[in-house]
């Protein structure tokens, strides 16, 4: 929308509970559902950038814009619902003064925040839109009585269409002021659940400290607020405690005391806080969440093993002593998440371990595969044109002998040596021709003798 001019919810009601009800980061999303309006506020963008405004510049409908002062999150919130059972759910946005344009986008299912923050997941409903109307949201405009359809630009839609959900998803809103993106100025919003309140699981309020966070080390801190409980402000103590390795241990105890716990990098652990009331209705309430700390690998932790190398299919396997998920790539090609790589072509290749969570990726690193070619071009073009085996000069006293078919000997190689097909010569004829290579291996200290015998192919 592009105006606003309602009065919905009194200043001094919301201020009361603001601090349960704000958040401009994603990965503190406020938990939600369908039993009451949401009294919510719009701040700035928080201390970490959802979207990086020199990378993305639109997510969904909403745009960073021409401005180079505008950001897709400039005074945002951000809340996340559970779906309870199957159903379908709108919802009302509607403004609390009559100087906020409120924007909007829905991330989900099967969605987090880095993958939100980093373009990969994109909204299933969205709404950027310059209207007259007090109201935005998904279904139906209350008070121009406008059904909801998919975004379509410059059509001045204010509703996007109903969705369906079903049991167990879990769907990320994200409130954007549009009229406040170059000043900063907080404004509120009152946000109210549609058609099948019952559908959205209100016990997911008891997660009040949020889902579980994967931060980069190095990322801006984590804070904890544990007045975003059910009971609101009825606190009259809390207490923090840790299991840095979640393991079921709690290491700390006596952790903190405070409505807030600020968790810096790179503090891993699961984070558990238990308030007592002040009415004693209920006496007390308790909440936990795990907050991952990821880095990018380490060169240094990463071990390539070559596996049957000098046979038809070569083989690698990677492994990372990290803190992290990763995800790999040989030679340029799609990252995996399997540490396995077969059909690994022979000679010098490269390798790049990616984190999962967008914390970095280690440059290129070079390894090499000892095999031979299975067929060469002695052409002159310059591309396979000679052949030998690859890697050789990594082998003790290696050395290469060529046979044609009949068993005579064609040429003997050794590293730095090739093969152009010729013998006294002439060009040998396409065929199929046969190698041997003798060589040494450390095996438990001693240096034992080997031999590799098979065939490959000269092709004109």
């Amino acid at each position: 929308m592009r105006a606003q001019y309602k009065l919905v919810v009194g200043f001094l009601f919301f201020t009361l509970i603001s601090n349960a009800q704000f958040t401009p980061d994603c990965r503190s999303s406020i938990p939600v559902c369908g039993d009451a309006p949401i009294s919510g506020i719009a701040d700035g963008r928080g201390d970490i950038d959802d979207f990086d405004p020199d990378v993305i510049r639109q997510t969904g409908c909403l745009e960073k814009g021409s401005n180079s002062s505008a950001n897709i999150e400039n005074n945002t919130s951000w809340y996340v619902f559970r779906a309870l059972k199957d159903g379908t759910i709108g919802f009302d946005i509607s403004a609390d003064t009559d100087t906020a344009e409120w924007d909007f986008a829905v991330y989900g299912p099967d969605t987090d925040c880095a993958s939100i923050s980093n373009g990969t997941a994109q909204p299933v409903r969205c709404n950027y839109e310059a209207n007259n109307t007090a109201f935005t949201g998904l279904g139906t405009n209350p008070e121009s009585g406008q059904e909801g359809f998919s975004f379509v630009k410059g059509s001045k839609n204010t509703y996007d269409e109903l969705l369906d959900i079903a049991e167990g998803e879990i769907y990320y809103i994200l409130i954007n002021n549009y009229n406040t993106n170059f000043d900063g100025d907080p404004e509120p919003f009152t946000l109210t659940f549609t058609e099948d309140v019952d559908a959205l699981d209100c016990t997911f309020r008891d997660e009040f400290l949020g889902l579980d966070v994967n931060a980069c080390e190095g990322d801006p801190d984590v804070v904890l607020n544990a007045f975003r409980s059910p009971v609101g402000p009825d606190v009259a103590s809390v207490r923090w405690s840790v299991d840095y390795d979640d393991d079921g241990t709690i290491d700390d105890p006596n952790l903190a005391t405070g409505t807030e716990y600020t968790v810096t990098s790179p503090n891993t652990g699961r984070y558990f806080v238990e308030i007592t009331t002040a009415s004693g209705a209920p006496p007390t309430v308790t909440d936990d969440i795990l907050i991952n700390f990821h880095a990018p690998p380490n060169p240094a932790d990463i071990e390539i093993t070559v596996i049957d190398y000098l046979v038809d299919r070569n083989k690698i396997e990677v492994l990372v002593n990290g803190t992290s998920e990763y995800e790999y790539a040989i030679n340029g090609g799609e990252f995996q998440d399997e540490t396995l790589f077969h059909d690994v072509p022979p000679g010098q290749n490269t390798l790049i371990v990616n984190d999962k969570y967008g914390c970095g990726q280690s440059e290129e690193i070079p390894f090499l595969v000892i095999g031979y070619p299975k067929f060469f071009t002695p052409n002159g073009d310059g591309v396979h044109d000679g052949w030998n085996v690859l890697g050789i000069e990594e082998l003790v006293d290696a050395k290469v002998y060529i046979y044609d078919r009949y068993g005579k000997l064609l040429k003997q190689l050794g590293p730095g040596v090739t093969w152009n097909g010729m013998f006294n010569g002439k060009k040998m004829p396409e065929s199929d021709y046969w190698f041997r290579m003798e060589y040494a291996e450390p095996e438990e200290g001693v240096i034992v003798a080997k031999t590799l015998q098979n065939h490959f192919t000269l092709k004109r």
